[in-house]
């Protein structure tokens, strides 16, 4: 019972506690929402008082903006009345002007009538005069004139004649002046020494008792040295030289490198002569091939093929009267090039085929025909380009010109070789005897190799002795000494000496 008593009274204090919160909530909240809409009217109070203040300064700037359109739109206005003052002052005088043109052109009508109408009174009073001097001289205009020029022609054609004498030549003189400066002044560019090609090459000897080492026992060595080169070596009282003769500059120069090297060596004997002979002849090839790569260099013509610049260089040992043939080529070009840049022609041709020109000498002794010939079809055989071809194969003047660079190189192959001091045509014809010499002998069957020695006086054959007996032998050396006499004029007489070695070689195994 008193349980429940005390739940009751827990029950109604709950009540009552639920009831005075709620009172004291309310009590709160107006109190809260009271301040609230003071803040909300503070707020709203600052916005109108912000909205007005810019409300205001933009009427104000409104005002400024209205104020400056207003006073622009003055200027513009007053500019643009300025412009229609004077667009109205220019029309009146373009009026103006018209008017007058329009005056003036009327004039001019008026007198271009007035002209009309005289010319042709004028064409009348011309046409009444020329019936009238017809009539009086019973001639037509046409026959007037041919017989008016016919007069003149009588009467001044020897003073023509000699006017036209004069000016032409005046004119070969003039062209001809031009003609020897530009040749001067080519010259004048290029200037090469020339040193004439002579027989004989020295050999310095570093003592003369080296003199008795080349000569051998029974002169074996040396007999070894000429055999092999072709050459004649002359051993004298001179001291510490001995001297190599013969015509041909290659078989010099072999015989030179070929002593040199034996020298070095110390052991001279006819094997090693036989081998130093064979390296100087890969020498000299090698040798080839430079001079014609350097002389490709000097005159910038780059583009050849090796195999010509190897056939270009054989004309290092290569003499025409005396000249050396590739030095000649080398100022050929140089020549021709100063030319063509004289007179406007193609230096690029010139240049390359001053180069080539006498290419045909590297191989007139081995091939059939005349060096123009052969340099042609070497030339073709190396595709080189036509225009080169037609530039040299009139050099001397074997075929027709066909360009101007044509006459260009034959005027620097005349000029290189007939200046004074280039060539000797005596050493050119002695030369050309002694290759006649060696010809002969070699047109004959069995017949190995043929020396011309002691300036044309020997000839030295060697036969091969596996087709030449000893009986045949005699015979071939009579044959060949009378062809000579049949078909070379010389003074004196020729030694013709047979040589026939045998040699038996035999390996003990």
């Amino acid at each position: 019972m008193i349980q429940l008593i005390y739940l009751i009274i827990g029950v109604i204090s709950l009540f009552i506690g639920s009831v005075l919160g709620y009172y004291a909530r309310q009590s709160i909240a107006r109190k809260q929402k009271g301040t609230l809409e003071a803040k909300i009217q503070k707020q709203i109070s600052r916005a109108k008082s912000q909205s007005e203040k810019i409300i205001s300064d933009a009427k104000a700037e409104a005002l400024k903006i209205l104020e400056s359109t207003k006073k622009e739109r003055e200027a513009e206005s007053k500019e643009l009345g300025e412009l229609r003052r004077l667009l109205l002052k220019r029309e009146k005088n373009l009026e103006r002007n018209i008017s007058k043109f329009e005056e003036a052109k009327g004039d001019f009508e008026k007198k271009l009538e007035l002209l009309k109408e005289a010319k042709k009174k004028i064409d009348l009073a011309e046409e009444q005069r020329k019936a009238k001097l017809e009539k009086i001289s019973h001639l037509s205009k046409e026959e007037a004139r041919k017989e008016l020029l016919e007069q003149v022609e009588e009467d001044y054609s020897q003073d023509i004649l000699e006017r036209v004498r004069k000016l032409e030549q005046a004119g070969i003189e003039k062209y001809e002046r031009r003609a020897k400066e530009i040749l001067a002044q080519a010259i004048q560019k290029y200037a090469l020494s020339q040193a004439q090609e002579i027989t004989t090459t020295t050999l310095d000897l570093p003592s003369d008792e080296i003199k008795g080492r080349i000569i051998g026992r029974e002169g074996r060595n040396i007999k070894a040295l000429e055999k092999l080169t072709g050459v004649e070596i002359i051993v004298d009282d001179t001291p510490q030289m001995l001297l190599i003769s013969g015509f041909n500059p290659v078989r010099r120069q072999i015989a030179k490198l070929a002593l040199e090297k034996l020298i070095r060596d110390g052991r001279i004997q006819p094997a090693r002569i036989e081998k130093f002979v064979k390296e100087a002849e890969l020498e000299i090839v090698s040798q080839m091939k430079k001079a014609g790569e350097a002389a490709a260099r000097e005159t910038g013509v780059l583009d050849l093929d090796p195999k010509l610049i190897k056939l270009l260089g054989r004309l290092h040992f290569r003499t025409s009267y005396g000249q050396n043939v590739l030095l000649h080529s080398i100022e050929v070009s140089h020549l021709a090039t100063a030319l063509a840049s004289e007179i406007g022609a193609d230096i690029r041709v010139c240049k390359k085929a001053g180069l080539l020109h006498d290419i045909g000498k590297a191989l007139d002794k081995e091939v059939e025909g005349s060096h123009v010939e052969i340099g042609i079809k070497i030339l073709e055989k190396f595709a080189i380009e036509e225009e080169i071809i037609k530039a040299i194969k009139s050099h001397h003047e074997d075929y027709p010109y066909e360009t101007l660079e044509a006459i260009l190189i034959q005027v620097a192959d005349q000029i290189s070789g007939a200046r004074p001091g280039a060539r000797k045509d005596t050493l050119d014809q002695y030369l050309k005897r002694l290759e006649d010499l060696e010809e002969i002998a070699l047109s004959f069957p069995g017949v190995l190799k043929a020396w011309a020695l002691q300036a044309g006086r020997e000839l030295r054959v060697f036969v091969k002795p596996e087709e030449i007996d000893d009986l045949t032998a005699g015979k071939l050396a009579r044959d060949i000494a009378n062809e000579i006499q049949r078909e070379l004029k010389y003074p004196g007489e020729i030694k013709v000496n047979l040589i026939r070695e045998k040699r038996v070689v035999e390996y003990a195994k």
